[in-house]
């Protein structure tokens, strides 16, 4: 009877498969009340329709349904997800969304690719990004740029933009993402979904092309955090080609969809920075404090500091200078092999953007300048290290908004702005220099614009259950996930 009544309200309420969370979908699929290919036609309708303005998808993968079929009793039931264009994918081309490697089809598949099929996922296309994923608005793609699917003027974030928007418009069940900083999160954010980052080490980077190594995290981009929760469990884990992989066991992260809040300490930080306060993103963090009081939690807010003091939180500023020398140093190293031996294409092919971090990277670590750039962000980069090991003494998680600059910004925003990406991402460098993780849920919309405002959820390294736990509970608590919260 529950089936006939599911039925009923997507009738109802004319949802379409598509729109199916990825909980939803495997249980649909495993209990056949639905097939693959009704599933698959769905997907494959929805991208011929969306995918010509929005361009999420550079490539679509041609035998998914036939290789969905196969997958019926795995955990993921061989439901579709879109991948990040900088995921190697075994005879699938990846280009990083970079001429240089336009052509490029790799043997075999990234470790986080490996591990999604052997779950039942499978690869629906490879999304849309920044080139390289240098970027926060996949503006710099050099195959187009991806706009929001909750408002085509503006922009969709990145560098996992893609991704995020192929979430959004329900042309994929789930997809994986890359964040260096911020570049899960903001997109998440921007396009109203939730994006988790997990701490680094926790999911292998084998595979993928990197960007800063100190940084690079994989993670899921889903509808739900229940979505996200389900495909970390199948990313994370000790991976023999990652070095930098922990060898702490992974916990189930849906253990602790639904648990109460009662006794959790969450801080409030970021909203009495001079460029914050007072905007929407601060009031709906206020807002948000406001929610899990309700649920039982102690909420108190975490002043701005310019130095290490006990109960305050750095100045994230600071951060944006650390977070830039680092990741232009480890960006002119992870490009230096791109130079037409190994690929068709040499260095010639490289965007602009590329070639503005090769140069500024090359000349941070140049001799007579290392010592006074990079090892001294290095040094910064230890006090925010502190002051986060601090702060989690008191606070089980600390919120903040995840785009200081709010909602998604128009189309062409990041034109001739080289310091877009590391502007926009300032909340959440402090957090990704330091290692942590982190998850951007929907926290608000403009019913003018139809555009969200994200939160951001962090906690010390290794404990993502209680940002997962925080997450789902306000997700519940409120109305602003959309599927969520639809009657069916």
């Amino acid at each position: 009877m529950t089936d006939f009544f599911w039925l009923v309200g997507c009738l109802i309420n004319n949802m379409k498969l598509n729109e199916l969370t990825l909980i939803e979908a495997v249980k649909k699929l495993q209990a056949k009340d639905i097939s693959h290919a009704e599933l698959y036609q769905e997907i494959q309708k929805e991208i011929a329709k969306k995918n010509p303005e929005l361009n999420m998808y550079l490539t679509i993968n041609p035998e998914a349904e036939h290789e969905a079929e196969k997958l019926l009793n795995t955990p993921l039931a061989g439901v579709p997800i879109a991948v990040k264009d900088n995921y190697l994918t075994k005879d699938m081309k990846t280009t990083a969304s970079s001429h240089v490697l336009k052509n490029f089809i790799p043997p075999f598949d990234s470790t986080v690719i490996a591990k999604l099929k052997h779950a039942g996922g499978v690869i629906m296309g490879k999304t849309n990004m920044d080139a390289w994923a240098h970027g926060s608005s996949t503006e710099t793609s050099d195959f187009g740029r991806t706009k929001n699917p909750r408002n085509p003027d503006y922009l969709p974030g990145g560098s996992s933009g893609g991704s995020a928007a192929a979430v959004a418009s329900d042309t994929c069940i789930g997809s994986i993402g890359s964040e260096t900083a911020g570049s899960i999160r903001q997109p998440a954010s921007w396009c109203g979904v939730v994006g988790l980052k997990p701490t680094y080490g926790r999911v292998s980077r084998a595979g993928i092309v990197p960007m800063a190594s100190s940084t690079d995290s994989p993670g899921p981009i889903g509808k739900t955090v229940e979505d996200c929760a389900v495909m970390l469990n199948f990313m994370a884990g000790k991976d023999p080609y990652d070095a930098t992989t922990s060898i702490l066991n992974v916990p189930d992260f849906t253990q602790f969809v639904g648990k109460s809040l009662k006794g959790m300490r969450i801080g409030v930080c970021y909203i009495d920075h001079p460029k914050i306060i007072g905007t929407a993103a601060a009031l709906s963090i206020e807002q948000a404090g406001k929610t899990f009081e309700q649920l039982g939690a102690t909420v108190e807010q975490v002043m701005l500091s310019e130095s290490l003091a006990d109960g305050r939180i750095l100045n994230p500023n600071y951060a944006i200078a650390v977070y830039t020398i680092v990741q232009r140093s480890e960006v002119s190293s992870n490009l230096a092999g791109y130079n037409g031996i190994r690929y068709d294409l040499g260095r010639g092919e490289f965007g602009a953007e590329a070639k503005r971090r090769i140069m500024l990277g090359t000349f941070t670590l140049s001799k007579g300048y290392a010592d006074k750039y990079y090892v001294k962000a290095q040094q910064v980069r230890t006090l925010y290290i502190q002051n986060f090991n601090q702060l989690f003494q008191t606070y089980d998680v600390l919120i903040a908004p995840t785009s200081s600059m709010g909602y998604a910004l128009p189309l062409g925003a990041s034109k001739d702005n080289p310091m877009f990406g590391e502007l926009e991402d300032m909340l959440l460098e402090p957090s990704t220099i330091a290692g942590l993780p982190g998850i951007s849920i929907p926290c608000f919309r403009d019913e003018t614009t139809n555009l969200y405002l994200g939160m951001n959820i962090i906690a010390k390294q290794w404990d993502e259950q209680k940002m997962i736990q925080i997450a789902h509970a306000f997700e519940l608590a409120t109305t602003w996930n959309q599927w969520v919260h639809r009657s069916a």
